[in-house]
């Protein structure tokens, strides 16, 4: 019998990487003859890649301590489906992708059904919630994290870790020329090209958004009129539906009418052929380092909060590229820092070549070098992250199933 897997992510990013993970386990599957059943919580990404969908990932991906409670009724009750769907379709293993407000409740489920469960893309508890560590112990099988420095951290608590490496840096380059994504957008490619990436969730493009335009300006305006060569590109998230994609325009229409500004749908090219990013906080701030162009971390959340989050995190740094590095390689400016004059101060340091920028470039070939390697055993190595993850998957379907082991099948 094919296994049932169910695989659950919550935002953007984790989407991608459950999409993925799908098609790798697809592939092992079939090298073996064999096939699988696949349902939970995602995007249209794991939809198209073969997930029966039961939740949507775009009607959970809130964040924020108020924010999640004016939405709490609304997760509860998607909740409930994911429950019910595991109970009544009971699988043989679970996994599921970050997003632990909603996760290690499941988790916690699944432990009580006896289904193994796999944790891929570790919370970030060595930064805060480290009294969370009790759940991952009693209830997560295994914990694949995609940053060097967590597997110790787990392992040092007596959970299973293991370091996979980083999804993202494995993809290659974007292969898109120049100039063939400034036809693709109608930009000249021979302009100044800065990319502002505010977030993949709405509330997160509301929050910081309208200070990226602002900046924008005031770098338009502090520039003589012949030699105003800046254009503006904005990715936005696959997760974003057509009515929340509209409010994206609509803001733009009142808040950016008058600059030179391109919606994209390839974050990474942007980033790519970027002059200059400026990025908020999160997965994109990964992609940003491994594409190695200069780019800014922002970031703004309600006051409430950010007052809690003062109290709790105990990390010196935001930005991953940070924290990777142990020491501050991109800008950060977070909160009451995130302002259009303090950006448009980083973007003039950063924009001509010299050393703040050939500097920067230096330390974040470094960072790619620290999320390509692999900690793992020889066995290993040179083994993508999501195939290992599917390996790890499957190793455990197996051993829980022995009698449906792929070895033996057929």
């Amino acid at each position: 019998m094919p296994p049932t897997i169910f695989i659950s992510a919550g935002e953007a990013s984790g989407e991608h990487y459950g999409a993925l993970l799908i098609e790798a386990l697809k592939r092992q599957l079939a090298s073996t003859g064999q096939a699988g059943n696949f349902f939970g919580m995602g995007g249209e990404r794991m939809v198209s890649a073969g997930l029966k969908r039961v939740v949507r990932s775009e009607d959970m991906a809130v964040m924020g301590i108020t924010e999640v409670i004016r939405h709490l009724p609304r997760i509860y009750r998607e909740f409930r489906k994911l429950k019910q769907a595991a109970r009544s379709n009971r699988p043989d293993v679970a996994v599921l992708i970050d997003f632990p407000d909603i996760h290690f409740k499941l988790a916690e489920e699944f432990h009580r059904m006896g289904v193994p469960v796999v944790f891929f893309v570790s919370p970030q508890l060595w930064a805060w919630k480290k009294h969370r560590i009790k759940l991952v112990q009693k209830y997560v099988t295994r914990m694949l994290v995609i940053f060097p420095f967590e597997e110790a951290f787990y392992r040092e608590r007596g959970v299973a870790a293991e370091f996979v490496g980083h999804p993202l840096a494995e993809l290659p380059l974007p292969v898109i020329s120049r100039e063939e994504f400034g036809k693709e957008i109608g930009f000249d490619p021979a302009k100044t090209w800065i990319a502002l990436l505010p977030g993949s969730r709405p509330k997160e493009i509301r929050d910081n958004l309208p200070e990226m335009l602002e900046a924008a300006w005031t770098l338009v305006e502090r520039t003589a009129p012949d030699k105003r060569d800046y254009r503006f590109l904005i990715p936005l998230a696959p997760t974003l539906n057509g009515l929340q994609r509209a409010a994206v325009r609509e803001l733009l229409e009142r808040r950016g009418f008058g600059l030179p500004i391109r919606l994209v749908e390839d974050a990474r090219a942007a980033l790519f052929h970027a002059r200059l990013s400026v990025v908020a906080s999160g997965t994109a701030t990964v992609e940003a380092a491994l594409i190695g162009n200069p780019f800014v971390v922002v970031y703004r959340v309600s006051p409430i909060t950010y007052a809690i989050a003062k109290r709790v995190v105990s990390v010196p740094h935001v930005a991953m590229a940070n924290l990777i590095a142990d020491k501050r390689v991109v800008p950060e400016l977070i909160q009451d820092d995130f302002t259009a004059a303090n950006i448009v101060q980083q973007i003039e340091r950063l924009l001509p070549d010299g050393p703040a920028r050939e500097s920067m470039k230096k330390e974040l070939r470094r960072v790619g070098v620290l999320l390509r390697s692999r900690q793992a055993g020889a066995a290993h190595q040179g083994i993508g992250a999501i195939e290992r993850v599917a390996e790890i998957t499957l190793d455990l379907f197996q051993s829980a199933s022995p009698d449906l082991a792929l070895n033996e099948a057929g």
